[in-house]
């Protein structure tokens, strides 16, 4: 049951994102004053539908993607006098290049924003000032062992009286604010004692313990011999904003390193999808296979209700960045294609102004159908095949 939640969520997860990705386009389009007639989920059959203004927007039957269709995409579209002004191959270089840009743009921006609500609105995993477990003893940490021996150190935590549940409000007078950091003060009392005032049942306590000397990486550490809770802990704005963006930056390169070697995995995913070879987690993996995460996440019971949802939203915002830079690629049908006739238009009307002729007509998209067909051809094959590994061999993932 767990695992079909987690399916059915990303999926909607997944057309909420192409529907974000055509309204980039929608209204970007509908700014720069071109007409918008249709604004579509799914491929097909018409589902259901509604007009507003001139725009008609609706569900259709094959949950394969969506669309936005402009007015004047094509050349050899027929336009009536009042649209001709409106189309889009009549705007200006720079306008199109923005409109057909918004789409990989509004994936970066949800992409990011899901990662800023990890840190910012979830938290992420980090030790909390609430004792899980208290040793009876110190063991060395060259042979850490759970049992006690005759050269173990007695546990302070244990001899204090610490329990657990107790949470530390705080260390030698200092509220705890952040245990990672806060912890140093005991770190830094070995042989000392530390006054710690705890929560225990609704009230405060306050316990005298004196860390356990231990060399750790050749110094003295003071250790109360406990092992803390690890919780979600969220961040400030400052801290959540500066996260989001070195993590999601590093997405975006990964992302971009494998769309790079893309080529060079397709073998492997072959011998994996027909010749029986194991699935690699960090290989290919098409959206059933990005869809069977999202229901190993969902239905993994040693993660809190917290980390599902910070596990989920970080699959999407991947998800999404990986999308948007895929969709820039300079190759039609993509966006990124659109974006270089765009911008040979541009030079073309640039070369032509500088030497007083006239505006040459826009390229004729329909020249290059037969190019668009192969790219589609070949990204529905490597699709395909991806569909068929994710079903017949998929990935196991450790989580």
């Amino acid at each position: 049951m767990l695992k079909a939640i987690g399916a059915l969520a990303f999926v909607v997860a997944l057309l909420l994102s192409i529907m974000v990705h055509e309204f980039g386009h929608y209204l970007t389009a509908k700014k720069f004053g071109m007409k918008v007639t249709e604004f579509f989920l799914g491929f097909g059959a018409k589902l259901w539908s509604f007009t507003r203004g001139e725009t008609e927007f609706g569900i259709k039957a094959i949950p394969a993607g969506g669309y936005c269709r402009i007015t004047g995409m094509s050349t050899h579209e027929e336009l009536s006098p009042e649209d001709e002004p409106r189309a889009f191959v009549r705007a200006s270089t720079l306008k199109r290049l923005i409109v057909l840009g918004a789409g990989s743009f509004t994936h970066f921006l949800l992409g990011f924003a899901l990662i800023f609500l990890i840190f910012f609105g979830i938290g992420i995993p980090a030790s909390q000032p609430v004792i899980d477990r208290v040793l009876p003893c110190i063991t060395e940490p060259s042979a850490p062992s759970l049992a006690c021996t005759s050269t173990s150190t007695p546990s302070p935590a244990l001899r204090a009286g610490l329990k657990v549940g107790d949470r530390v409000i705080s260390i030698n007078g200092k509220i705890v604010k952040n245990w990672s950091e806060d912890i140093l003060i005991v770190r830094r009392s070995a042989g000392k004692s530390v006054t710690l005032v705890i929560e225990r049942g609704g009230e405060n306590a306050t316990v005298i313990v004196t860390p356990a000397a231990q060399i750790v990486n050749g110094a003295t550490t003071g250790i109360l011999g406990i092992y803390s809770k690890i919780g979600l802990q969220r961040e400030g704005l400052v801290t959540a904003t500066k996260d989001t963006g070195a993590l999601g930056s590093s997405i975006f390169t990964t992302s971009i390193r494998s769309l790079i070697s893309l080529p060079t995995k397709i073998p492997a995913l072959f011998r994996q999808t027909f010749l029986g070879d194991n699935r690699d987690p960090n290989g290919l993996v098409g959206v059933v296979g990005a869809a069977q995460a999202s229901a190993a996440t969902v239905s993994n019971h040693s993660m809190s209700s917290g980390e599902k949802i910070e596990s989920f939203l970080l699959i999407i915002a991947s998800l999404n960045i990986f999308i948007g830079i895929f969709n820039l690629f300079p190759l039609l049908p993509l966006d990124g294609g659109h974006m270089a006739l765009a911008l040979v238009d541009g030079f073309r009307r640039i070369w032509a102004r500088r030497r007083s002729r006239p505006v040459p007509h826009p390229v004729d998209l329909e020249i290059l159908t037969p190019v668009t067909i192969v790219v589609f051809v070949l990204l529905a094959g490597l699709s395909l095949m991806l569909l068929a590994a994710d079903i017949f061999n998929p990935v196991h993932f450790n989580l």
